[in-house]
């Protein structure tokens, strides 16, 4: 039996960035452990995915003294219970966890790049970023880059070896559970009292999204893109999944228009366990991020048959097959409102891509093709 530890920032990422893993591998004898700062719902999380836990602080910022005290929490935390494998997602959580495993002599200390961070920043903010990521990537023994283009920008920004990388079959960190993610497998019903309660008729034409609202998403130019559209078409919806953040934020014009569109629909926070009723009302999935590790959400929305219309950039670029699955745009509102509305005119085109995108998913990113990946990584 080999105990491993996961280390986190936020709680927040549990379900998306483990979920239903770690109950996969309590089952085949693994004993799984988490820290993560603070959170009420960790708790919850334990519960539902049997895991142990340890609540310590780790802030996204760097924080000398706080870091260090992250460390030694940590290293006392792989001591007291015989850590045999540490794992560490996200820059911040990962320089913590293979600082305190690198110090402890973990044999196995796994470094899970969700992504480049200091793609979208300049100046000293990109340098000490990428400086962190070399350094958690240094005192790993396997890197996990979670797309394919993560995994080639990594080698060509010298972030560690290529010796050291590995890629779970054609990406993701987690895979995608394509028996929640399947509109089949929703009542309709359910979904006749959803559309009730968030004001959709049948005749809405819904562009869809889901994650944070902030800059690094396109969401400026995707308001500005459904603006344009909503001059022509009347029936169009927004329906933005998700929750407006300070970093990052949004312009305060933007969160305004937003807020007091009568055809733009916030959600706010949604649980990611009930988030596969939302992908259901949508008629096209938009996500013009600036940059990915890879863009699960596109695969998730793909999984429940929709097109979609995302950039050419860093994770999202291995999301989709061009002009089967899903359409590439630049940034910009032109482009977006372009593609949206090839989508909108084409009722046929979308059922093909949308088709196309549920088998793409099936056959690469089902959840057990990845974790079966993962389980090697545990080998010494």
């Amino acid at each position: 039996m080999k105990n491993i530890l996961h280390v986190v920032n936020i709680s927040f990422v549990i379900p998306y960035f483990l979920g239903d893993q770690l109950l996969y591998f309590t089952q085949k004898g693994y004993r799984e452990f988490i820290i993560c700062s603070p959170s009420s719902e960790l708790v919850r999380f334990s519960e539902k995915y049997n895991f142990k836990y340890q609540e310590v602080e780790i802030l996204r910022k760097i924080s000398v003294w706080k870091d260090i005290q992250a460390v030694y929490a940590t290293i006392k935390f792989i001591k007291r219970n015989n850590i045999d494998i540490v794992t560490g997602h996200t820059p911040k959580g990962a320089l913590i966890a293979m600082f305190a495993a690198y110090l402890m002599r973990v044999p196995i200390r796994v470094y899970f790049r969700h992504g480049l961070v200091y793609e979208t920043s300049t100046g000293i903010k990109r340098k000490l970023l990428i400086i962190i990521d070399r350094l958690a990537a240094k005192m790993a023994t396997k890197i996990v880059c979670v797309s394919s283009s993560v995994s080639i920008k990594s080698i060509e920004d010298n972030l560690n070896k290529a010796s050291k990388q590995y890629l779970l079959s054609k990406g993701t960190c987690n895979g995608i559970d394509i028996e929640r993610f399947c509109k089949e497998n929703i009542e309709e019903q359910f979904l006749i009292e959803l559309r009730k309660k968030l004001g959709l008729k049948n005749s809405n034409f819904v562009i869809g999204f889901t994650g944070r609202l902030v800059r690094d998403k396109g969401i400026i130019e995707l308001i500005f893109a459904f603006q344009k559209l909503q001059e022509k078409y009347s029936n169009m919806i927004l329906l933005l999944v998700g929750v407006l953040e300070k970093r990052d934020a949004l312009p305060q014009n933007v969160i305004t228009y937003i807020k007091n569109n009568s055809n733009i629909i916030y959600t706010g926070y949604i649980p990611n366990s009930i988030i596969q009723n939302y992908y259901a009302l949508m008629d096209v999935f938009v996500f013009p991020s600036y940059r990915e590790g890879f863009g699960t959400s596109t695969l998730e929305a793909s999984a429940m048959n929709l097109p979609i219309i995302t950039a050419r950039v860093t994770g999202c670029i291995d999301s989709i097959i061009e002009n089967q699955t899903g359409l590439f745009v630049d940034h910009n509102p032109e482009s977006i409102a372009v593609a949206i509305e090839y989508f909108y005119s084409n009722t046929d085109i979308r059922f093909i891509y949308g088709k196309n995108g549920r088998k793409f998913v099936v056959e690469n990113f089902e959840q057990h093709i990845v974790w079966s990946e993962i389980e090697k990584l545990y080998v010494v």
